[in-house]
């Protein structure tokens, strides 16, 4: 029984602290109606991710095999629209290296199966309209719940293989070397690079001086800051424009060596990147042919994943650092309209970039308004300093990707994490960097993905389940101290200290947990387990030795050397009475596993040839309590209710105690550990200040594991002449 709860009215907020989901609406209504210093952080942001989108943009679009422009386009309308639809703060949206390489795949595959038909910008625009569309709709149908199915292992190695294999296309650019396909395998890419180390150029020379510049900037600014640490916010100024440093000291150095060493062809001693358009020269609507996207078709999948994929796990991530929710279904919808409308710009596909977000993070970002800022700073340079692009070395733009994207290979810290979490998950992320690596970007994302979907079926199909016992745990100081019984799995001893010994419930009672929820997949799994630790544990009702051989069932003959020493062995074990089982980890329960129920029941009861007591606790759900009951379980009368006059399993809440709720079985009450008279044959009526728990018509039903092993144990009886109706009390098991 329980207190009847007093009429109070509390009131609690939708979301609690830090998991608020900002809607643009929220954000910019408040905007001008609070202080500037939102105006300013968004400046500083955009003006400081600005600074480095330029030369990354042009980067990227070279992973992507496109003119430099196109990854400034690609950086200018994304991240323009992305304030107006998107729910984070600090994601910064443009092109980024893993999608770029995935374009420069597509571009690639189209023209091997179409050569000379349409030119590299107009795949990529394409491309861009149809992933766009794709992932708009998603996010119109509410479908952001599906990113939730891949794990993080996965991802890291989808990520840390994108990366080497990024990593790798780039080196020849570096050093300079050309001759080979660095389209082809990773694998193959890495010994062809090694192959002609000696045929490397001049470019080298600007390549990896700028690697060894970016590198060394991050690392002093680091060692400076711990250092002198009132001065941290000019060496993270200084971090921040390493890029455009060692891209501007590059270019210069480029110009004064290149300028009168132009041969006759009109070819410079390096490559560099020559004439870019100024402005939005190639705004335009993108090509819609059915022969076109009939070649697409089998890239776009891929493209489509990645987008989402990419975005919404980067937007998770901030989310998460910084103390707010984001929406999936609406982060979906701002991708697919950045994505869609920036073809019409001539802009290839982008997602979130996790090297600038966390620039803009640092930089003190506060809402998605710094985008446009970002958007700005690229329009600048795009009409301003195409003039000064003309002599950056593709060297330079190669180490400027290689340093960006090592950031993106998981750290040895981090997976020996997932071995210590889950080897599984790891033998999982080493696979998708393999296949990744040695096979291709559009099988390690496809293989990711599959082998997460494999392993979560696996997973719901094979649940864990434990036969529980108990321990004896003291709490409390001096006078005050209380001894209460806890249910712990028996097998394995769940507190892991092998000097705790686990008692096990009193013969006759099996307790079973369940670690899942009790659905179709996993529901036959389950009841083979309770039906076979049964047939393996318990005393079977009937003796075989007394039945003839074609009586018995052909599935089922029972002992064969007729000697009488399996029914001797069967007498030493005990009668079972009573199956507890512990819903209190099943928060479903449908008609399958119902009839799975069933069938156990009948399995267990045809074994030991008459009726077996069913004991359900913590069920969380009145579903759960409908579908028992449905299934024959619950009500009923038990043999503890006929020895007692009442169930012991009756839980009581004394109104009195307005601030502490005090629930106490029959058994505690008879012992006087209650003020209040209460005798076991009074009513819910008569009991004045208390109240029963649950329903008295579900004897079988009780709120926690111990009062419904209390229940099983009190009603133990023995059944005699193998399965006659003659029952006798035994004594009852403390």
């Amino acid at each position: 029984m329980v207190k009847k709860a007093g009429r109070r009215i509390v009131h609690y907020p939708d979301h609690g602290p830090g998991v608020q989901v900002i809607s643009t609406k929220d954000w910019l209504s408040r905007f001008w109606l609070i202080h500037l210093g939102w105006l300013s952080g968004d400046l500083i942001a955009g003006l400081t991710v600005g600074i480095v989108v330029v030369p990354q943009g042009m980067s990227y679009a070279q992973v992507a095999t496109l003119p430099p422009e196109y990854g400034l386009y690609t950086s200018i309308v994304g991240v323009f629209l992305y304030g107006f639809f998107g729910t984070s703060k600090d994601v910064s949206i443009g092109p980024t290296a893993v999608m770029s390489l995935t374009i420069g795949i597509m571009i690639q595959h189209v023209k091997a199966q179409h050569p000379g038909e349409w030119d590299s910008p107009t795949i990529a625009t394409t491309a861009g309209l149809v992933s766009g569309c794709i992932v708009l709709g998603m996010g119109l149908l509410r479908l952001g719940w599906l990113v939730d199915f891949i794990p993080m292992p996965t991802i890291s190695g989808f990520m840390t293989g994108s990366a080497i294999t990024i990593v790798a296309g780039q080196l020849p650019g570096l050093l300079g070397i050309t001759g080979f396909d660095t389209r082809e395998a990773t694998f193959k890419v890495i010994i062809n690079t090694l192959r002609r180390l000696p045929y490397s150029k001049l470019d080298a020379a600007w390549g990896l001086s700028g690697l060894f510049a970016l590198y060394a900037i991050k690392h002093s600014c680091a060692w400076a800051t711990q250092r002198w640490p009132r001065r941290a916010r000019v060496f993270f100024i200084l971090n921040v424009m390493r890029n455009a440093i060692a891209i501007v000291v590059l270019t210069i150095a480029a110009w004064l060596y290149c300028r009168r060493r132009r041969d006759s062809n009109g070819n410079y001693p390096i490559r560099i990147l020559k004439d870019i358009p100024p402005g939005l020269q190639h705004i335009a609507a993108p090509r819609i042919e059915g022969k076109l996207l009939s070649a697409l078709a089998s890239q776009i999948p891929a493209t489509a994943i990645i987008s989402f994929l990419e975005h919404i796990a980067i937007a998770k991530c901030f989310g998460r650092l910084t103390g707010y929710k984001i929406n999936p279904n609406q982060e979906l919808i701002a991708i697919g309209v950045s994505n869609a409308v920036g073809s019409c710009f001539g802009a290839f596909p982008a997602t979130g970039s996790f090297s600038r977000s966390a620039l803009s993070q640092k930089s003190g970002v506060r809402t998605p308004l710094s985008g446009i800022f970002v958007s700005f700073v690229v329009i600048i340079a795009l009409y301003g300093l195409t003039k000064a692009f003309f002599w950056i070395p593709n060297a330079a733009l190669c180490a400027v990707i290689i340093h960006a994207v090592a950031d993106l290979v998981e750290s040895p810290h981090e997976v020996y994490r997932f071995w210590y979490i889950s080897p599984l998950e790891f033998f999982v992320w080493l696979a998708t960097v393999l296949i990744t690596i040695f096979v291709s970007l559009e099988d390690g994302i496809y293989f990711s993905i599959g082998i997460s979907l494999a392993l979560l079926l696996i997973r719901i199909s094979h649940p864990r389940g434990s036969f529980m016992g108990k321990v004896s745990l003291e709490s409390g100081n001096g006078q005050q101290k209380e001894i209460r019984e806890v249910f712990i799995p028996s097998k394995h001893n769940g507190v892991n200290n092998p000097n705790i010994k686990v008692i096990p419930p009193a013969p006759g009672v099996l307790v079973y947990r369940f670690e899942e929820s009790y659905l179709y997949p996993n529901s036959s799994i389950l009841n083979t387990t309770i039906v076979d630790y049964v047939k393996e544990n318990m005393r079977r009702g009937k003796d075989f030795n007394s039945v003839q051989l074609s009586d018995r069932p052909w599935n089922d003959s029972g002992p064969s050397d007729g000697s009488g020493l399996g029914q001797v062995k069967n007498e030493r074990k005990p009668w079972l009475h009573a199956v507890v089982l512990d819903f209190s980890a099943v928060s479903q329960l449908d008609t399958t596993a119902t009839q799975a129920l069933i069938d156990a029941r009948t399995e267990i009861e045809r074994w030991t040839d008459y009726p077996v007591e069913f004991h359900f606790s913590s069920i969380l759900s009145p579903w759960i309590s409908r579908a028992l009951i449905s299934g024959g379980f619950g009500y009923g009368t038990s043999h503890a209710k006929i020895a007692s006059g009442i169930a012991p399993t009756s839980v009581y809440w004394d109104r009195r105690q307005s601030d502490q709720t005090s629930s106490r079985s029959v058994s505690d009450i008879e012992k006087g550990e209650s003020e209040t008279d209460i005798r076991p044959d009074q009513s819910g009526a008569e009991l004045g200040d208390w109240e029963v728990l649950l329903p008295e018509e579900t004897p079988f039903f009780h709120p926690d594991i111990t009062s419904a092993v209390r229940a099983a144990e009190s009603g133990l009886y023995r059944v005699t002449n193998f399965g006659h109706e003659e029952i006798e009390r035994e004594s009852r098991v403390n």
